[in-house]
């Protein structure tokens, strides 16, 4: 009792889409769970392959999509590599990471955001977090699956950067550990190194 629209994907694949309603003024059998359209359904799909959006691609979940990204560059640290599967973990608990890409509203990106506040995410880690999908989503645009980044907006317009600002040593703070580490016999061979990270902001590593 279902009307079928058949079409062929960017991959020459045929494909079928399918809806309990031809129109949109067709009311949904009793039972049946609510959908827009055949006819809505058929010009959408029509928009992508006409734009040649990849009607396959944007079914990909988000978590498939950050593995996708991340199989781009394998010549990785382990602390980035504890990283990224730190991240998918969280987005396999998430149901974001279940959502198909092309469904993902910017929206959705910010509740998620305030869904890691609420479950005790600092700030930056967040931030961090971000950054990593917007730059997969990113990668979804540049293969033609989706059209618009759901990632690209400010975290400081949906959570307040609540991070605690570091404090730099004062110039007579500066003097002060200098002269002792002139002057004691285990740390003055560090002055010079001490001297540089001061000077230059560079990290220890």
């Amino acid at each position: 009792g279902r009307y079928a629209y058949k079409y062929i994907n960017a991959l020459g694949e045929p494909k079928f889409e399918y809806a309990w309603k031809l129109v949109p003024t067709d009311k949904t059998p009793a039972g049946k769970r609510d959908d827009i359209s055949l006819r809505e359904k058929e010009q959408a799909i029509q928009k992508d392959l006409n734009d040649g959006i990849d009607t396959v691609g944007k079914k990909m979940t988000v978590c498939q999509l950050y593995a996708k990204k991340n199989s781009h560059r394998k010549n990785i640290k382990r602390n980035t590599e504890k990283g990224r599967k730190y991240l998918m973990d969280i987005l396999k608990k998430d149901s974001l990471g279940a959502r198909s890409i092309d469904t993902v509203k910017q929206s959705d990106a910010k509740e998620w955001c305030i869904r890691m506040n609420e479950n005790g995410y600092a700030y930056k880690t967040i931030n961090n977090f971000k950054r990593s999908l917007k730059a997969s989503f990113y990668v979804a645009i540049q293969d033609d699956c989706i059209r618009k980044n759901p990632f690209d907006f400010k975290l400081s317009d949906v959570l307040e950067d609540d991070t605690e600002p570091k404090i730099a040593l004062t110039p007579e703070q500066e003097a002060d550990l200098l002269s002792f580490m002139e002057s004691d016999k285990v740390y003055e061979k560090y002055r010079d190194e001490i001297i540089i990270l001061l000077e230059t902001g560079l990290r220890v590593s």
